[in-house]
This record gives structure tokens, C-alpha cells and sequence, in this order.
């Protein structure tokens, strides 16, 4: 499998095709793909998305795609890494929650913008990047920079919403580093087990439950519940998975199990909410 690199803190590129000659493949860096026209399918971790005007996708390093183009697309792809998050303007204090929320994009699977208040907001600044980047103005790549800055800013701040809320810019270092091994292994249940985490981290399963609650405002088990309900509830909108297979990617006991959770979580059975969102 072809794996790609970059040699500089940021690239941005443009290609127009009738059919993808890029192959399944997985690179070092993040990658943003705006979808300028167009429409076909966007292959991720084994994982389907169809996509058509006005998508973005964030591909994380190590993630696996490819694309399948239905009708002639124009992409914008916007490369960048850890370098340049780290040179960028976004503050010291910021720089460690950016990258641990990027980092974790993988698990929402489909276009990255979850409001049409945000799509609206990205694209005017696609098609700037576009003429600064075509004309080559005076200051031209630092608009282009204070452009790309703002896209990880509106992206960061959709792949938020599977966070606890409380947590902000002041949670600790540990908070952050249990968040990110509970999402690293959030396919693997016996990991993320009080058990486990608490022997990771070298500290008491009592500590850890109480560490948590008051830096999340939920305990530990309702927040894997509730990001695996979030993940559930993801591929069900933009994916054509069936329920047993995110039964078994995701861990639960059965499909009894998850409707029962998911009933909970929704109101609904996983099959109901697929329905009615596809009907609406």
C-alpha cells in the first residue's frame, strides 16, 4: 500500500477527475478534502461515505482511503502536521487539545461539518484559498495561512461535540491523555475497563473515577456509553453499515444489547432512527 508523506508544514493541491488514479492508500499527515463539485463515494477504514458538494473529509495519519468518483470531481485537498499546529497562531495552551481532537476525527465518519452554519462558513474561505493561491496576490500566503488556521478552528470545533462538555482549554494534561487512550481503544472493550485504565496510568481505580467525574462532569462509564452511542448513532446516519456489524465493531454483547442502549440514548431502535432519517 502506497503510503505518503510531506516535506513542509502545509501543502495545498487541486485535481479534477472523471475517475480516482489514486489507489487505497495512507499517509503521515492531516489531510482536509473539500468536495468543490462533484459526487461519488469516499472510502475510509474500511468505512463508505457517499459525498457530493460543499463535503469535507478529515483524513487522519494511518487512516486507509481511496475514492470511487461517480460524476466529474473537483477536490481542494489541504495538507498539514503536528509542525505546523505547533508553528501556527493558536496559543501554547490550545496546541495539545487541538491535536488530541484532530487526531481522533477517524471515529466520525462522513463529511466533518455536522451544520449547515459551518458548511456555509468554510466554503467562501475554500474559494478564497483558491484565488489567493491562483493569483498569488501581495501577502497571499498569509491569507491563505489565516484561512487554513480558521478551517482546523470550525473543523476542531465539530469533532468537539463528542467531548464531555465541560471540558475546555484548562482541563489538565491527564484528563486529555485519559480521554485519548479511552478513544484509542474504544474498540477494544477490556482496555477501557476502570481495571485497565487505572493500571495504565499507574494510579488507583478509585482515584481515576473520582479524577474523571470532577473533570468531565459524567463518570467514566457514562462517558464511554455516550461516545459509543455518538459513534453508533454516526454510522447509522452516513454509512450503510448494518447493526450487526457495529455491534461487532463496537463491542456490544448483541443487537439486543445495543437497541436497548440505543432506545435509551434515542428514544428509538438503531433500525427506527435509521428510517426516519432517511426519510427525512
Amino acid at each position: 500500500m502506497k503510503r505518503e508523506n510531506l516535506h513542509q508544514p502545509f501543502e495545498i493541491s487541486f485535481s479534477e477527475m472523471d475517475e480516482s488514479t489514486l489507489k487505497e492508500h495512507n499517509h503521515t499527515f492531516f489531510e482536509l478534502v473539500y468536495i468543490l463539485t462533484g459526487t461519488g463515494i469516499q472510502w475510509i477504514n474500511n468505512h463508505k461515505f457517499p459525498y457530493h458538494d460543499g463535503h469535507l473529509f478529515m483524513i487522519t495519519p494511518g487512516d486507509i482511503h481511496a475514492f470511487d468518483i461517480h460524476t466529474r470531481t473537483k477536490f481542494v485537498y489541504i495538507k498539514f502536521n503536528d509542525i505546523y499546529i505547533h508553528s501556527a497562531v493558536f496559543g501554547a495552551d490550545n496546541i495539545q487539545r487541538l491535536e488530541f481532537i484532530l487526531q481522533h476525527a477517524n471515529h466520525q465518519p462522513g463529511c466533518i461539518l455536522r451544520n449547515i452554519t459551518d458548511k456555509l462558513l468554510v466554503k467562501p474561505m475554500i474559494e478564497a484559498i483558491i484565488r489567493e493561491y491562483t493569483n498569488k496576490h501581495l501577502y497571499s500566503t498569509e491569507i491563505i495561512t489565516q484561512l487554513i488556521n480558521t478551517i482546523i478552528i470550525v473543523v476542531a470545533r465539530n469533532v468537539a461535540m463528542f467531548l464531555p462538555e465541560k471540558l475546555d482549554e484548562n482541563s489538565t494534561e491527564m484528563s486529555l491523555n485519559i480521554l485519548q487512550y479511552i478513544q484509542s481503544n474504544i474498540y477494544h472493550p477490556d482496555k477501557i475497563k476502570a481495571k485497565a485504565i487505572s493500571q495504565h496510568f499507574g494510579i488507583s481505580p478509585n482515584y481515576l473515577g473520582r479524577y474523571f467525574k470532577k473533570q468531565t462532569n459524567e463518570t467514566m462509564q457514562q462517558y464511554i456509553l455516550n461516545y459509543k452511542m455518538k459513534m453508533v448513532e454516526s454510522r447509522l446516519l452516513h454509512t450503510d453499515m448494518r447493526i450487526n456489524e457495529i455491534v461487532e465493531e463496537l463491542g456490544f454483547t448483541d443487537e439486543s444489547h445495543l437497541n436497548r442502549l440505543f432506545r435509551k440514548y434515542k428514544g428509538v431502535s438503531p433500525t427506527e432512527f435509521r428510517k426516519r432519517n432517511q426519510q427525512g
